[in-house]
Parts: C-alpha cells; structure tokens; sequence
C-alpha cells in the first residue's frame, strides 16, 4: 500500500466528490474522474436536494442553451416530464427551441397570435388584479399609485370589466362607489393611460381580446417565442406575467404530468422588472409543493444587478456555470459558494464544460454529451458556423491556387522545427519507442496489457511505481511518470474510468509533459532515456597496427546469423500484427450497443451493455405505452424476460415497458445475439408475434442476422 502525504493528497481532493452519483439522465462525463454524470433532480432524495430549481450561466457559445434543451429533451422522453419554455431569442425571427418543440410533438406559441384575456374568469379574483397590476407596471411604472391601485379595484368589480377594452372604460368612466366618480375618475387615470397601450398602442393584440385562446396542458413542450419582439419592449415582461399566472392557476392544476419544467431564457430581462420578479419568486418559493422546477438560463448574474432579482438566484439547488471572465467568475462563486479550484478553472472552460453544483456540497466539471440527432435539434449557431465554413473554403482555394515556392530558407527552418512529440496532452507517447529510447519497465507493462495479461501488467507498474516513489520521492517526475503508465494499462485493460482518473490526477499536478523534462544539468541525460552510448577514442598515429589474422569461420557466423534474423524478423512481424490487432480491438472496444427497432408498428429500444470485468451482458428493451403493445418479450441464450399490457384503471398512470436479462460472456469482446419478440396493437392471444434477432458487438454496432445489414446506433433511453 502506498501512503500519500497530505500535500500529494490534496492535489487529489476535487475528485472526491465524484465518488456521489445522482439518479436521472445522462447528462455527460466527468472532466475530473471520467465518470458518467447523471442528474434528475426531483429523482435525488430531498434530503440531499430540498429544491429542484436550476440556474445555467455561461457566455456566448459556452453551451448552457444545448445542455438545456438536451436535458429537456431526455427527461421528455425518458421520464414523460412536460416543459413550457419562454423562449426570447433565436435566429432567423424564430425561437432557438422551435425545432426541439416541433420534434417533440409540442406547440410553439408566437407572441401576437394567441390573447391571454388577462382578467378572464377562469382565472380568480386575485390573480386577475395581480396580472393587471403587473401589466401596467411594465408598461408605466409610476402609475400605480395607491389612489390608482383602489381606483382599480372597483374598475374591476363592474360588469364591463370582462376584457382588457371594457376595464379601461371603467377606469376613465366610474361609477360612483365609496369615492365619487370624480375623483375615481382621477385616480384611475395614469392606470388607464397605461392600459391603453395594450389595446390602442404598439401592444395591442396581445392582451385585448374578448377571448383566453389558451394551449393545451397536455402538451410535452410547450414555447412562448417572444424573438420577434424588441428585447427591451415591455411587453416581454407583460407576456411573461401573464404566461406566469397561467402556468400558476391553469397549466399546474390541469396538468397530469408526474413532473413539470419552467424554463426561462434570457432571463435577465424576465426577473429585473418588477412586474414580474415577484410572481417568479412565489413560484420559486412554492416550486416543491406545486410540482415544479424552474430552470433559468441567461449569460451572467451581473445582469441583475445588486437588488432582489440576485438573490432569487440562491433559491436554485442545481447551478452549472460555462465559460465566463475572472471577475464574473469570481461574484458567482462567492454568491454560490464555489470551491476556489472551481472558481479559477471557470474561465478556461470549453464549449460544452461547465462547472456544476449539486446541493450544498457536490462540486464537478461536466462535459456534456449530446448525440447526432440532439446536435441538430439544439443547434444554436448556425449562421456563425456557416461563416466559419466559408471562411475555411476561401482559405482552401486560396492556398490552392498560390504558386508553390522552393526555398533553401524554408527548407532549413523545417530541419529545425521544433516538434511536440506527444501529440496530445494526456501524458502519454504518441508513437512506439524502442527500448533503449524508453525506460524498459514501462515498456514491460504496458506490453503485458496489450497481451491480455492485465494483472501481471497492473503488478509491474505498481513495482515500478514502489521502487521510484523509494528512490526518487513522491513527489518526483519518476513517481508521477507511472500514473501516466498505469493509465495506459487500466486504458487496454476496458478500465476506462480508472484511465481518466489517472490522467486528470496527473493533469491537475501540472505535470503533463513531465517526460519532456530534463535534470537542470544540460548534460545530464533525461530519466526516461537510457545510457548513453560511449563514443570510441580515436586511434592514434603511434599506436601499433596489427594485421588481423584471416578467419573462416565469421563468414559462416554471419550467413547463420542473417538466417536467424530473418526467421527473427518474420516472427517478429507476426507478434507485431497480432499485437496490432488486439491494440484495434482494444481501441474499438466501447462497451455498449443501442438501437432502434421497428416490430409489428411498435418503436423498440434495444440495448446491450458489457460489464466492467467483462463477464456478462445486460440485454435490455424499452417501449413507449403510447406504442400501445400488447406483448413484449425477449430472449437471449437460456434467458428469457416478457410482459403483457392490461388496461389502465381509473387515474392510473402509464409507465413504458422495460425488460432486461443478463447473459455471460468469455470476454468483454464477444458479441452477443437477442430476440426481441413484440405484438402490436393488433396482435391476438395466442398468434405468434413478429421478431427480429439482433447480434450486438463491444465496438458500438449491431447487426441483424436476418438481412446481415447494420443497425444504425443511436442515444436511446436505456442510456
């Protein structure tokens, strides 16, 4: 066993959190450990999460939208959530989630095509003055008075008062209530004033029909796109007034989903005024007992100033925070709390890195992972991506059409170019050293994994590690050099998690390239590197000569030895192709097959996973209830999993179909066949239903054995 000093360990410490695992969906991988990150956050125990709200921050391009729409879309699919999305930006005058909502089967509402009636009967008493309060407060701000607030209360008490058009006639001609009419008159005028701009001025048409033409609640996706309007007008805070009372007193009383998603975008805009900070902040407060999770996605915290709208952001459990600058990086880490490890790497994170929070102690950097048809559903620079592309064909003609120069100049500078042997920056060697170019008990490890032999590989590279920590210290570039070995062994071996533990411990000690480092005496030789051959000295001119004696015998050495090699080097050319093979077939190797299959007009996901010792397969299956399937069974081997549908009772809720069996395997790289057997709407008892038989293999594809045709690989739910 190998003790660490605490100084060592604490290079460590941010992989420690990794060790928590949340249920729900696949979110992405680890940038710390490797590990899988999954995330539901009504799914994780209240305990360790008492609210499900989130916040996403990050600066343009930094992902924070695709991360939103990819999680949305998992838990649509997955665990039949529904989300309505205020959506205020997009290209083309469209909203960024259109194409998502169109897939998913959901509605996009533009402003100006639907009227929300905001004093309506189906909404109560109260709420209707709270909307309309809200209305003229984003509209004019210093109307609403207390005169003008009880002038009205009794504008909505009279019986005009049943559309937008019929209260601002009862506001500019009262009747005479407690006060005289007069004075209401007076009162209610700046209420009024402000009002008409919904149904006179550039606002009208959003608020002013007789009419709530309301969506419906049962929708899995529902958009408000707001992206035609101006991102200053005040109508998008008045909309959004207006949608919040309706998913408050309508949508979350209607709706039969098991869970529900408020998503704002751009939400600087929404939680700064002050129209409508306050009917988000109830729904923040009340979120857990309505069913709710409201999930706020905008650029920086900055944006809302130092005043109430900031501390909303304390009421969201769940943060994950893309690239954004030092100073920024810096206030949202001291108001939510970041680690200072985390607060620093913010800055440099990449396109689809964040840094999550989980609760009051989870800290991670994620990477999220989004398949082929989530790229094209979540894309959200497009026309910039165009102009990359064309930038990069000017480029490529260009450089085609430019003469080709020769130059001694040229020639001379390339000799002497400085090159990056590594290739990348995992610690690792890009190419295959010869022994006497690298320590040969690295060498003998990783030899030994590329054979198969991983516990005699594991062994040598911890003896390796032992005798250096000894003589070196732990400390030292020999020590740090067999994480970087081990590695490469737990990478041939399938132990990919332990390989990126590895390498990100290594990466966080800011040893990266710790094989390029030299001894600070340029003589000495590199520790890698083995002896230097000794160079002969020079005979010379008084030295005796002698005349070699003429010798049979090396001739007869020589042709011996020329057919010894060459029996060598054939030999060794076979070792070299198998060990290239099993090098391929290690490198394929990714340990998990999905599709999707098509039985009887039923959709079927189908998947097989290998363990982590290689020993078996869990072969499962997935069907959505609104496939309606009446049977659904699969095989494998001795192993057999089915399920008959039965109609619902009264207020039952449908679940989908999930099936799994588990076969084993001589090795993580056998393929492994399943019949997948499903009776449609249409099947009847005791008919045999249709069925396909699908070989699954280690490297990610699936084949099926009737046609010999691939499947295509997809993300499927079962991921």
């Amino acid at each position: 066993m190998i003790r660490l000093p605490s100084s060592h360990a604490a290079i460590t410490a941010p992989l420690v959190a990794s060790s928590t695992r949340f249920p729900g969906i696949p979110i992405g991988r680890s940038l710390l450990d490797g590990r899988p990150f999954h995330l539901s956050p009504v799914l994780t125990d209240d305990r360790v999460l008492p609210s499900t709200n989130s916040l996403a921050l990050g600066g343009l391009g930094s992902g924070k939208s695709t991360t939103a729409k990819a999680r949305a879309r998992r838990e649509i699919l997955e665990h039949g959530h529904q989300y309505v999305v205020i959506d205020s930006f997009g290209e083309d005058n469209a909203g960024e989630w259109a194409p998502l909502v169109r897939a998913l089967g959901g509605q996009v509402i533009e402003a100006g095509s639907f009227t929300l009636n905001p004093v309506s009967e189906m909404l109560p008493r109260e709420v209707r003055e709270q909307l309309v309060r809200s209305l003229i407060a984003a509209a004019e701000p210093r109307a609403l008075t207390h005169q003008a607030t009880h002038a009205l209360q009794h504008a909505l008490s009279h019986p005009k008062a049943t559309s937008l058009n019929g209260l601002v006639d009862a506001l500019v001609q009262p009747e005479d209530g407690r006060w005289p009419a007069a004075k209401l008159t007076e009162w209610g005028e700046g209420a009024a004033i402000a009002l008409s701009r919904y149904t006179e001025g550039s606002l009208r048409g959003l608020f002013d029909g007789d009419t709530a033409s309301l969506p419906d609640t049962d929708l899995p996706l529902i958009s408000f796109d707001f992206s035609r309007l101006d991102r200053n007008s005040p109508a998008i805070p008045s909309l959004m007034a207006a949608v919040a009372c309706w998913a408050e007193h309508v949508w979350l009383r209607q709706s039969t989903a098991i869970h529900r998603h408020l998503v704002l975008e751009e939400a600087w805009q929404i939680l700064l005024s002050p129209a409508t900070s306050e009917l988000i902040q109830r729904l923040l407060k009340n979120s857990r007992k309505s069913g709710l999770s409201l999930d706020v996605v905008m650029h920086t915290l900055s944006d809302l100033g130092n005043g109430p709208a900031q501390d909303l952001a304390r009421h969201c459990e769940v943060a994950h925070v893309g690239r954004l600058g030092p100073e920024e990086a810096a206030i949202v880490g001291a108001l939510l709390n970041f680690p200072d490890w985390a607060i620093a790497k913010i800055p440099t994170l990449a396109p689809g890195q964040a840094v999550w929070k989980v609760g009051p102690d989870y800290v991670d950097i994620v990477q999220t992972v989004i398949s082929a048809d989530e790229a094209q559903l979540t894309d959200t620079s497009s026309r910039r991506r165009m102009a990359q592309q064309a930038l990069a064909v000017d480029q490529d003609t260009a450089e085609s059409a430019a003469p080709a120069v020769d130059s001694d100049d040229d020639q001379d500078d390339d000799l002497f170019a400085k090159t990056d042997p590594a290739g990348d920056d995992d610690g690792e060697w890009g190419w295959e050293m010869p022994p006497n170019v690298i320590d040969s008990r690295h060498l003998a490890a990783i030899e030994a994994a590329r054979e198969g032999r991983c516990n005699e590989a594991a062994n040598l590279a911890a003896l390796g590690e032992r005798e250096d920590i000894t003589a070196h210290g732990i400390n030292s570039i020999e020590a740090i050099s067999w994480l970087s070995t081990r590695a490469k062994v737990a990478e041939l071996c399938g132990n990919l998690d332990q390989a990126v533990r590895l390498r990100a411990t290594v990466a966080r000690m800011g040893n990266v390239e710790w094989f390029e480092q030299t001894a600070s005496d340029s003589t000495s030789p590199q520790w890698h590197r083995g002896p230097q051959l000794t160079t002969p000295e020079p005979l010379t001119d008084d030295a005796p000569s002698v005349k070699p004696r003429r010798r049979t015998w090396p001739y007869l050495a020589a042709i011996a030895a020329l057919a010894l090699a060459a029996g060598g080097v054939w030999q060794n050319a076979q070792d070299d192709k198998q060990a290239q093979e099993r090098q391929e077939k290690a490198a394929a190797y990714k340990g998990v097959s999905a599709t999707e299959l098509n039985i009887d007009g039923v959709e079927t996901e189908a998947r097989a996973k290998w363990s982590r010792d290689g020993q078996s397969v869990v072969l499962s299956v997935w069907v959505d209830w609104e496939e309606h399937p009446k049977l659904v069974r699969i095989d494998s081997g001795d192993q057999t999993a089915q399920e008959k549908t039965v109609p619902l009772e009264p207020g039952q809720i449908p679940m989908p179909i999930r099936l799994e069996v588990k076969v084993p395997v001589k090795d993580r790289h056998q393929a492994v066949q399943m019949t997948v057997a499903v009776g449609g709407p249409q099947w009847e008892e005791g008919s045999r239903a249709p069925r396909r038989t699908i070989e699954f293999r280690p490297d990610r594809t699936a084949i099926d054995t009737e046609t010999g045709k691939p499947l295509r690989q997809r993300q499927v739910r079962l991921l």
